[in-house]
């Protein structure tokens, strides 16, 4: 367990600021609920990107050094796992979404995605359903 230097109490862990290359990774890490080879992280990306394995190996190896993966080594295979949960990773980057760009305010943040983008009244109302249960919980 990591401490607080100062005051002896439990570390939170932090969550590792993650690239967007470094994304796409990660996306099939969490997708699978088994520890990955390499090389079945190389043959998943194949089909959508035209990374050479060396680079995904590159990538993997930064963010075994982040604390965002781990591995284990069976034989000649490393088998990489998520140390990281998606959505604690969405969460974080959210947050900082949100104070770069809107000074941690929600509302106007809110107010520029739904002025700048097109909704269907279907997604309306699921907002407006969303806005309702979030209005009834005060």
């Amino acid at each position: 367990m990591t401490y607080n230097d100062i005051s002896g109490v439990p570390a939170v862990p932090t969550i590792p600021r993650i690239s967007e290359a470094e994304w796409r990774i990660m996306k099939v890490v969490w997708a699978r609920s088994v520890p990955l080879a390499a090389y079945d992280i190389i043959q998943e990306l194949a089909a959508t990107k035209a990374w050479r394995p060396e680079t995904i190996k590159t990538l993997l190896n930064r963010l075994v050094k982040k604390g965002a993966l781990g591995y284990k080594q069976y034989k000649n295979l490393y088998l990489y796992y998520a140390l990281v949960a998606e959505a604690e990773c969405i969460r974080a980057e959210s947050e900082s979404f949100l104070k770069r760009f809107f000074d941690g305010a929600l509302e106007p943040m809110l107010a520029h995605f739904v002025e700048e983008h097109p909704l269907t009244p279907v997604q309306i109302r699921g907002l407006k359903r969303i806005l309702d249960r979030k209005e009834g919980r005060r």
